[in-house]
């Protein structure tokens, strides 16, 4: 599990404009990463 302050591992995801995002590409930059994990679902 990814704790607080730990380095995040490489991803690569599509974002909503339908480019790819890696994290590679977001080198340098402050970043927040945000999930929904029940978004669109019935839980």
């Amino acid at each position: 599990m990814i704790k607080e302050g730990d380095a995040a591992p490489k991803f690569s995801l599509q974002a909503d404009d339908g480019t790819t995002v890696t994290l590679d590409s977001l080198a340098g930059k402050n970043v927040v990463l945000f999930f929904y994990p029940k978004d669109n679902t019935s839980g």
